[in-house]
């Protein structure tokens, strides 16, 4: 006799606009910050006159263009920042974070992150010995992590005890990265900061800021920090962008990493922009209407997949503060079958079928989907899963909530597969 088929049987459309039904204040919310975020954007433009003289390309060395210093003065004006530095040469947002810890720190300096073990590509950037790789701890840099305490909070006591006389930099990741703690609020990241400066006055507050831009009303450098890196092939390039990443903060922090990310005494002054900066402005104006597409459509498949008995992180009705969407799934194949759904959802390679892979920079094999039409660009849909116990996916991205909704109902019609065969 065939077992009972499983919820997953619901009418799409009811369950649909259940969920938005559900969780109609906060997508209304979500359009709100928007609106918001645009309006600073718009600002900073119109302060800097922004003007198509601005978008001209410049080749060599770069000297004196004006569309490059003026994309870093607009770019630190929206981020309540002294001065940014935003560039096509910074490869991805794990180079950006890298740059800024190298021109931050010194053989003998320690590093303490407060939230945990960050990224998993970070890793080899902090290194665990000097083993010739040109790591953090190659270059005699004290690295120490101190776990969150059970619910998720920082362990303050465990942070005074791991910071030092040569405590140089305290890094925080907003982000939830490959784990299932809630992501870092601005609120949150503020007290961190204020506390840390107790700890340590004269310590760099440095934060991860990848997929949280334009996600709240304020940037962790507008609420403490000192420093804050991403990339642009996430929230603030806007989907546009076709390479590159930004480091914004005090400016002499600012000039430090920039002599890191050239050469010292030639700094953010010289670099062609390589035919990017048109790209790269209208990116960071579409930026605030990208970043609220994909929020939108986290919280409707937060919304869903709750509804269908699935935990996730966070759940419809919580607060965002990036693009991150987790969702715990219960068996490897569920896990798999929801990420090839996401990319079935694409416009480019939804032929293409994902399968788990070993990939630089990370310890398990990584299932990703990633129809994207910049390579790896995650303010576009995607996902990416690590297959490991316990099994979750990490949606993200989504330029138009339609395509994300599109997403979840493949998902959710896959899942329901996946369960019948295993009955």
């Amino acid at each position: 006799m065939k077992a009972e088929r499983t919820p997953f049987s619901t009418d799409w459309d009811k369950l649909a606009e259940a969920a938005e039904a559900k969780a109609a204040e906060r997508l209304r919310e979500a359009d709100r910050v928007a609106e918001r975020n645009q309006w600073k954007v718009i600002r900073a433009f119109q302060k800097h006159k922004v003007s198509e003289t601005h978008f001209a390309d410049s080749t060599g060395y770069g000297y004196n263009d004006r569309g490059r210093e003026t994309l870093d003065a607009v770019f630190a004006d929206i981020f309540g920042a002294e001065a940014a530095l935003v560039r096509p040469h910074i490869v991805s947002g794990t180079h950006a974070i890298a740059v800024a810890l190298f021109g931050l720190l010194r053989p003998g300096d320690e590093l303490v992150f407060v939230a945990g073990s960050p990224y998993d590509t970070l890793h080899p950037v902090i290194g665990r010995s000097r083993d010739g790789s040109g790591s953090l701890a190659d270059w005699g840099v004290i690295s120490r992590m101190v776990p969150l305490l059970s619910d998720g909070r920082v362990d303050w006591s465990g942070v005074k005890a791991a910071a030092g006389e040569r405590t140089k930099v305290f890094a925080i990741q907003r982000s939830r990265g490959y784990s299932w703690r809630p992501s870092f609020t601005v609120d949150e990241i503020e007290e961190m900061a204020r506390r840390l400066k107790e700890i340590k006055p004269d310590a760099v507050v440095f934060v991860d800021n990848c997929y949280g831009e334009f996600v709240e009303e304020r940037e962790p450098t507008e609420a403490g920090a000192d420093l804050v890196a991403g990339s642009l092939i996430k929230n603030p390039g806007g989907g546009l962008a076709p390479t590159g990443g930004y480091i914004a903060g005090r400016r002499e922090l600012v000039d430090r990493v920039a002599a890191r990310l050239t050469a010292p005494g030639i700094g953010a002054e010289i670099g062609a922009m390589l035919g990017t900066t048109r790209a790269l402005f209208q990116g960071l104006f579409l930026a605030p209407l990208f970043v609220n597409q994909a929020v939108k459509g986290s919280i409707f498949a937060a919304a869903v997949f709750g509804e269908l008995g699935y935990e996730t992180r966070p759940a419809w009705h919580e607060q965002r503060t990036d693009l991150i969407q987790a969702i715990r799934f219960r068996s490897r194949e569920q896990l798999i079958a929801f990420v090839r759904a996401v990319q079935r959802a694409a416009a480019v390679d939804a032929h293409v079928v994902p399968e788990p892979a070993e990939m630089p920079g990370y310890d398990d094999p990584v299932i990703m989907a990633a129809g994207t039409f910049i390579q790896g660009g995650s303010l576009e849909l995607s996902a990416d899963a690590p297959l490991r116990e316990p099994y979750i996916a990490y949606m993200q991205g989504g330029l138009a909530y339609a395509q994300v909704k599109l997403a979840v109902r493949l998902a959710v019609e896959a899942l329901s597969r996946v369960s019948d065969s295993l009955t």
